[in-house]
């Protein structure tokens, strides 16, 4: 997995960058950056960027966009519905901006599928693929599924410099482990995703080893691509392997990622206006999500935001305590501010949005005033991009347990997002045994499009 790390140079050379900063800016784009031989044809979408929002933990269906108010007391739990501006939805109480915004999204109230462990269920939102070994926290392996902003990278790769995909908020761990899934998997490390791990929040906040040093002008940055390419076409008539094949790629990649001037610009959240940033909220998830739509509208076709404040959805104990005091409060003023911002700048149309946890939690509250993991149902959600706004996809059961209608999966959603981006579901990549392989195995949920 490609990190990149908050930090300062050292034992520069004369010219201003370290020898370890080449290496590393050559190791960042080796990973990171060798352009697919060729590209699907692919039926028109209306998405030309994919947000994944990842909401890690398993967030309580119930308690926030499937309120059961007429069951028993320990399954409805404590919290009241409230009606949305679109007639018919109703929501959580502590949910009130988006309450107003339901005309922007669309909820998937029958999501299902039979992993309640962390890390491989979470594998499978990442994938649409359910993990080799589900009810557990496995271990990133190559022969996993590549993430959707994988595959976006691999059939719709782009012909600039622009990273293809970027995680924001760094990737997630449970029990020690990196969750699976969120990075290229069998498609190799040409397509895994740049990492920034820094908190945007933070004063000062930036990307160093996206940063030259401000005295290496364009001219020094062209003289050194001279030099590298020099340099690697002499190592490739020594060493004819992929591996020097994909080095070489990677190295121009990582000069032109260096020259571009709009990534900069868009790192730089000091641009933004100060009302926008304060309508994000400034904490590390508001943040985070206008640096994602920075870079969205700066020309990253995918990019991947990790929850990273009031702390995790796995609310075992406290569950009601928890989201009214933390969780429910920081997301409803960050989603909604992010769902506004992109609706004002005429990018929602264009931009796929899916906002998912691994699974719901159990129907009954537990000793501890909590709910516990429960893949059963739960509620993904979904906006823009090809997505009708204002409409709700299946039911669940009246405990909340079980889909009742139209009940869908991961494949389901993944298959839709795809679809949204003009990619057919249906399409196949040779993975590195040279086999091909399904990008989905469910089919586009109609009713949203």
């Amino acid at each position: 997995m490609l990190r990149v790390l908050q930090g300062s140079p050292h034992s520069q050379t004369c010219d201003g960058l370290s020898r370890r900063e080449l290496l590393r800016f050559g190791g960042l784009a080796a990973l990171a950056g060798v352009a697919p031989r060729g590209s699907l044809a692919a039926p028109a979408g209306s998405a030309q960027r994919l947000l994944f929002i990842s909401l890690f933990g398993g967030p309580s269906h119930q308690d926030i966009w499937d309120m059961k108010p007429d069951a028993p007391a320990e399954i409805r739990g404590e919290f009241k519905p409230i009606p949305t501006n679109v007639p018919g939805i109703e929501i959580t109480e502590h949910l009130p901006r988006l309450s107003r915004l339901a005309h922007l999204y669309s909820l998937v109230r029958s999501m299902t599928h039979p992993d309640n462990g962390h890390g491989s269920a979470m594998y499978t939102a990442f994938t649409g693929f359910p993990h080799r070994f589900p009810n557990t926290n496995p271990i990133p392996s190559i022969d996993d599924s590549p993430s959707y902003a994988s595959v976006v990278s691999r059939l719709r790769p782009l012909k600039t410099g622009t990273p293809q995909f970027i995680v924001v908020g760094g990737t997630q761990f449970v029990c020690g482990n990196q969750i699976p899934g969120q990075r290229a998997g069998w498609l190799g490390p040409a397509y895994e995703p740049y990492v920034i791990n820094g908190d945007p929040n933070r004063e000062g906040f930036r990307v160093p080893e996206l940063t030259p040093a401000p005295e290496i002008g364009a001219l020094r940055l062209d003289r050194r691509r001279g030099l590298m390419n020099a340099l690697d076409g002499a190592t490739r008539l020594s060493e004819r392997s992929d591996v020097a094949d994909s080095l070489g790629v990677a190295q121009r990649a990582a000069f032109e990622l260096l020259a571009s001037e709009r990534i900069r610009a868009a790192l730089d959240l000091g641009r933004e206006p100060v009302a926008v940033r304060d309508r994000f909220t400034r904490s590390t998830f508001g943040q985070s999500l206008l640096l994602g739509r920075r870079l969205l509208e700066a020309g990253v076709p995918s990019v991947t935001v990790n929850w990273s404040t009031g702390g995790p959805w796995d609310t075992h104990g406290s569950n009601f305590t928890s989201l009214k005091q933390k969780l429910l409060p920081a997301f409803d003023a960050t989603f909604s501010a992010l769902l506004t911002d992109l609706h004002e700048r005429g990018l929602l149309d264009s931009t796929l949005i899916i906002c998912t946890g691994e699974f719901g939690r159990t129907p009954n509250i537990n000793k501890d005033a909590g709910r516990d993991h429960w893949a059963g149902v739960y509620t993904t959600v979904l906006a823009g991009g090809g997505i009708q706004g204002g409409r709700v996809h299946g039911t669940s059961d009246a405990r909340a347990a079980y889909p009742a209608s139209d009940a869908v999966g991961p494949a389901d959603v993944s298959a839709t997002a795809f679809h949204c981006l003009g990619i057919s579901p249906e399409s196949e990549i040779l993975d590195r045994t040279a086999r091909p392989q399904r990008i989905s195995r469910g089919e586009p949920i109609r009713s949203l499009l």
